[in-house]
């Protein structure tokens, strides 16, 4: 397979990319726009990205929202409840289903790399046996890590700490935590320890939902930046959410870059999902519930975007589609400026691709995996402006999604 008529990000002109056996064999600049011939994909002049990556989302939760009740309120804490009592429902079936339907969501928006948080508060642990199962069987779509997410806290959960042991032994590959969530201050840094512990013993990465709320007292973020630092597990570890940093002080965030930045830890930040959940106790001003996107990007530091929820207790919508995902977050961040907009998709390609340490299996290179997705738009600026879609998805040189072009008749 070739493609032609390629546009990649931030070249000039035109190329032609030779696949192999699954593999990028060779990238050639095109002189002018070429006829393919009957085996060529024809980009049209189009972007040729690799494919976008997804690093924070809950696969075992989706599509319940309403199952067994709605959350009336829209707040983080509901959502808890609403889904401790859809738990209690879950079959290894039903968990499935929901999964792979989800995937092919995800699958249909260009996404073929994603991380999921599964929760690990439940002594059958049956999500996640479940989703050890449909890591197997999706493969050939995408490619899925698995976190073991205490969803109810490590330290404030009945057997919390065996349950996480047990859940990295069964093949978790993320160690995840949610010290926010424990009863106590004391409790929330002890749980960062033991998971930091765990994860170093095990040589694993760490994601961990840090600071999910509105509380410019919640300061989780920190310690784990300086255990992050200290056992020098920087790039293996990943602060999903920090959304208390929207509310802290100028002052104390000062001190808290310096010590952001030395750590070398990566972000993840979910811009719909928190603009909706967070903000709930404030009546006016309302703050926006975001971390501080703009300021940790041009700080040097790695952050990324990810969609959290699809249809379930703590969102109500969501299709899959990241690229809705970065155009909100531009919007909310306050990020809409030339620069920004012409490297847009950093958010939602290779920044999540460095949290998820893909390494040398992402990207557009001779000798990596011929993974590839096409836009119908002409660079980043466009595929914003124009709401851009996933026109095909290309994964280790076969094709998994085309769609086609929509067709517009006029009197």
């Amino acid at each position: 397979m070739n493609i032609v008529n390629a546009v990649l990000r931030h070249q000039n002109g035109l190329h032609t990319l030779r696949i192999k056996d699954g593999i990028i064999a060779a990238i050639e600049r095109q002189e002018a726009p070429v006829v393919p011939e009957n085996s060529d994909v024809d980009a049209e002049c189009n972007l040729v990205i690799p494919p976008l990556v997804e690093p924070h989302i809950h696969l075992d939760a989706a599509l319940t929202a309403g199952e067994p009740e709605w959350n009336m309120s829209g707040t983080l804490f509901e959502g808890i409840e609403r889904w401790a009592q859809r738990k209690a429902l879950i079959t290894h079936d039903d968990t499935k289903r929901r999964a792979h339907e989800t995937i092919g969501m995800l699958r249909d928006h260009g996404i073929q790399h994603v991380r999921t948080h599964v929760d690990v508060t439940d002594p059958s642990l049956a999500a996640l046996k479940a989703m050890l199962e449909v890591k197997d069987e999706a493969r050939d779509l995408i490619d899925l890590q698995i976190v073991a997410f205490p969803q109810e806290g490590i330290e404030s959960f009945q057997d919390g700490r065996k349950l996480m042991a047990r859940a990295i032994d069964m093949g978790a590959d993320v160690v995840g935590g949610i010290p926010h969530f424990e009863y106590t201050r004391d409790q929330g840094v002890s749980s960062i320890k033991f998971l930091m512990d765990l994860a170093e013993r095990k040589g694993l990465l760490v994601d961990v939902h840090c600071d999910e709320t509105d509380d410019p007292q919640s300061r989780f973020l920190e310690v784990l930046a300086e255990e992050a630092r200290s056992r020098g597990m920087g790039k293996h570890v990943s602060a999903s959410h920090t959304v208390a940093m929207g509310s802290y002080d100028n002052a104390y965030c000062s001190k808290l870059f310096r010590l952001l930045k030395h750590s070398g830890i990566n972000f993840v930040a979910c811009p719909t999902e928190s603009i909706h959940l967070q903000g709930r106790f404030d009546t006016y001003p309302k703050r926006r519930g975001l971390t501080r996107v703009a300021e940790i990007d041009r700080a040097g530091m790695n952050i990324c975007f990810g969609q959290d929820s699809i249809k379930d207790p703590w969102y109500p919508l969501g299709n899959g589609n990241l690229l809705h995902i970065l155009d909100v977050g531009m919007h909310v961040c306050h990020m809409m400026g030339y620069e920004d907009l012409q490297r847009s998709l950093d958010f939602v390609t290779d920044n999540g691709a460095k949290a998820m340490n893909l390494g040398d299996r992402y990207g557009i290179a001779i000798g990596r995996p011929a993974n590839l997705v096409i836009l119908d738009a002409e660079n980043d600026y466009e595929v914003l402006r124009c709401h851009a879609k996933a026109r095909m998805s290309i994964r280790n040189g076969s094709i998994i999604m085309r769609r086609s072009p929509e067709h517009l008749e006029y009197n």
